[in-house]
This record gives structure tokens, C-alpha cells and sequence, in this order.
């Protein structure tokens, strides 16, 4: 008699594996969002971009190198006989700048080239001395009667040459969106300190084209911004009806903010005691433009900049009181630079979810 065939019925246990797996997938982008946030606050805070910088020495004094004390900031006596000029690294319209030596540590000596410009050149040093701060280039002495400024060197130059040097081969790691976008952070972050700082509200006149802003502001080693050039700084305030021009002769061109451009017309010629003051908006409004320089052509800076088209549009509002203050500005920058780490450091997550 043939046997039929005994068909046992196995039991299969719930799937739980796709369970498992969203689960760990999970854990993994709260512990992606955990290293993000520790990252970032790393990079905002103690990563030398602190409001407060701790290495800095106390009012008066200055730290350089490898130096552990700090030095009362040098008199006309010291620099006199300590500092030692080796070459011209630069000249603008109020000074000129010499990269020197002193203890055998490069610095930039900073003298008045104008003397008609004096008033400029005490200004710059007035605010140099007030607004040290993790910014500002580091001022290491100054004296007044031979006007001349003692700074910090730092060997990569100012901006204009931002492009130059990331051609470098020990440079072209940073030539990245991140990087790149990082450093439109420390710009804004410079202008939002400018417009709170501890004397009031600034506003950066020497920007009258892209050039010229770049020319302000140095690249340090590590690649943060400084800003180097206060000579013309202006204070805004509102409260007592205060407002400011940068200048005393007419302004063209779609970098400078409308406000700053004469409102009559061809037909009434320029004149200042009728050009309209204006705030410090017209900062907010060259931002954009200097941003996109900064963001150049890599790959990924068309994505910053798609994410950052709306605050951008927001910027270039022709009504100064529509624009968006800087810290609006600085807070959108920060949030597109976690949201693009996130989505590089996890692509798919979303469609996964």
C-alpha cells in the first residue's frame, strides 16, 4: 500500500527583520543628528568662531605664537626699536602696510601714506582698539604720533586672492561647497557683529564694489575671515536720528544698495548736503554678491545656492526696511549648511523612511 506523503506545516516566525531594520536605521540618524549637532556646535563655538575667544588676552594685551604670556600691546618706543620692516605687502588710499619682523615673528607694520587722511587713519585704529575680538585682525601695538599700527600677519593675503590659493595643491582639499560655504558663514557672522557691536551699530563703508570688500578682509591659515580695514566705519543710531554716508561723492553700480545711489535723477547733478543718509542695510544688501564669490563654481555650489535664493531675494528687497537683519541672515546660513551635511553625510534616508 503506498504511503501518501506527510506535508508538515512549518511555522514561520512574525517578520520582524524589516522591524529591526527601521529601528536601526533610525538609531543611526538620531546618532548621525547627535555627531551633526556636536560637529556644528564645535564649529560654532569652540572651534576658534566663538563671540568670545578665550585665547584671546585680556584689553591691551596680545598673545602671538607659541607664546603662552601675554604682552602689553607695543608703544612707540618698542616699535621703534624692536619691530624691523623687511617689504611693502600692500598699499591703500589712507596707508600702506610692510610686512616687518619682531621676535622673529612676522607681523604687519600699517602707516599713514596721506596726511590728509589722518582723521580715516585714527578712526581705524579707534575702532581696531575696541572691536579685538575673534573677527578683527590682531592689533600688537600702535603709536599714534608717528601714526603706525602694529597687526598680525597672516600670509595668504586678503580675500581677492581666495581663488588663487585654493588652486594651490596644499589647498585644493578646501575647495569644496562646505568649505566654501563656511566661509560665507564667517563674512555674515563679521557683518552681524559689526551691526551689534559693543559700540552700536557699524556699517562697513569701504564696499562700494566687490573688489574693494574683498580687499578688507584677510584669510587666516586655518581659513576663517578677519576683518583687517576699519577706516571707515560709521555709527548708526536710530534713536537719536542718526544715520550715515559712506563718503561725500557719488555712487554707481548695482553692488552698492539704492539707497547709497543718487535719487534725482540726471537732471539735478550730484550734490552731498542733498544726498539722503541711509542705515545699515545697505550691508545686508551686498551679501549676495559676495557670498556668490564665495560659493564659486564647485561642485554642490549650485545647491547652496538654490537653498539660499529666498533669503537672498530677501536681501536685494529695494525697500531697506524689508531687508532681513544680519543675524536673519547668519541663522539662515547656518541652517542650510547642517540641512546639506545632514542630506551628504545620509543620501536616500528619506526615501528609506
Amino acid at each position: 500500500m503506498e504511503k501518501k506523503p506527510h506535508f508538515v506545516r512549518r511555522e514561520f516566525p512574525p517578520r520582524e527583520v524589516p522591524s529591526v531594520s527601521l529601528a536601526l536605521l533610525l538609531a543611526a540618524v538620531l546618532l548621525l543628528n547627535a555627531l551633526l549637532y556636536l560637529y556644528l556646535n564645535k564649529f560654532y563655538i569652540s572651534s576658534g568662531r566663538a563671540e568670545t575667544d578665550l585665547s584671546l588676552c585680556p584689553f591691551g594685551y596680545f598673545r602671538l605664537g607659541t607664546v603662552k604670556n601675554c604682552s602689553p600691546w607695543l608703544s612707540c618706543e618698542a616699535i621703534n626699536r624692536e619691530v624691523r620692516k623687511l617689504k611693502c605687502v600692500g598699499e591703500g588710499a589712507v596707508k600702506k602696510a610692510f610686512l616687518s619682523e619682531w621676535k622673529e615673528n612676522k607681523v604687519v607694520l600699517s602707516q599713514l601714506t596721506n596726511s590728509e587722511l589722518k582723521e580715516d587713519f585714527l578712526h581705524g585704529l579707534k575702532m581696531l582698539k575696541a572691536l579685538q575680538s575673534k573677527h578683527v585682525v590682531r592689533l600688537l601695538g600702535y603709536c599714534e604720533q608717528q601714526f603706525t599700527i602694529l597687526t598680525e600677519y597672516h600670509p595668504l593675503g586678503t580675500l581677492r586672492g581666495l581663488n588663487e590659493t585654493l588652486h594651490i595643491p596644499r589647498y585644493k582639499g578646501m575647495n569644496t561647497w562646505h568649505r566654501r560655504l563656511m566661509l560665507a558663514i564667517d563674512y555674515v557672522s563679521i557683518i552681524r557683529y559689526l551691526h551689534s557691536s559693543p559700540l552700536g551699530t557699524l556699517v562697513m563703508c569701504d564696499s562700494n564694489d566687490l573688489d574693494k570688500v574683498l580687499s578688507q578682509y584677510l584669510l587666516t591659515s586655518d581659513f576663517h575671515i578677519l576683518v583687517n580695514d576699519l577706516d571707515a566705519l560709521p555709527l548708526v543710531n536710530r534713536s537719536a536720528g542718526r544715520l550715515v554716508k559712506c563718503g561725500h561723492r557719488e555712487l554707481w553700480g548695482d553692488f552698492v544698495a539704492p539707497e547709497q545711489r543718487w535719487p534725482y535723477g540726471e537732471e539735478l547733478p550730484f550734490e552731498d548736503d542733498l544726498m539722503p543718509p541711509y542705515d545699515e542695510k545697505t550691508d545686508i544688501w551686498k551679501i549676495p554678491d559676495v557670498s556668490n564669490f564665495f560659493l564659486g563654481h564647485v561642485e554642490g555650489s549650485d545647491i547652496v545656492r538654490l537653498h539660499l535664493f529666498d533669503i537672498h531675494a530677501a536681501c536685494k528687497k529695494k525697500d531697506p526696511a524689508e531687508r532681513p537683519s544680519a543675524q536673519e541672515v547668519l541663522d539662515t546660513y547656518r541652517k542650510v549648511l547642517t540641512l546639506l551635511i545632514r542630506e551628504a553625510a545620509m543620501p536616500g534616508t528619506r526615501e528609506m523612511l
